[in-house]
């Protein structure tokens, strides 16, 4: 499991994608989203712009990703 720790209320999933390197650019992220399998909590993704908050648990493949407040 990885801790990801973002400043604000949430990051979109495209923004996360990015800070993380698994992408370049936010138009990358359909296609990451066709070739990987991604959840939020146990519920698949389809939107590029999904709101990831603190507490929430990202899945991509087998790797879960684990959000943080920079607070927290």
């Amino acid at each position: 499991m990885y801790i990801i720790q973002i400043t604000g209320e949430y990051i979109q999933l495209d923004q996360l994608l990015k800070k993380e390197g698994l992408i370049q650019t936010g138009g990358e992220t359909a296609i990451f989203l066709s070739e990987h399998k991604v959840s939020l909590n146990g519920i698949k993704v389809f939107e590029k712009r999904k709101k990831i908050r603190s507490g929430d648990a990202l899945t991509i493949d087998d790797t879960v990703y684990r959000i943080v407040g920079v607070n927290e």
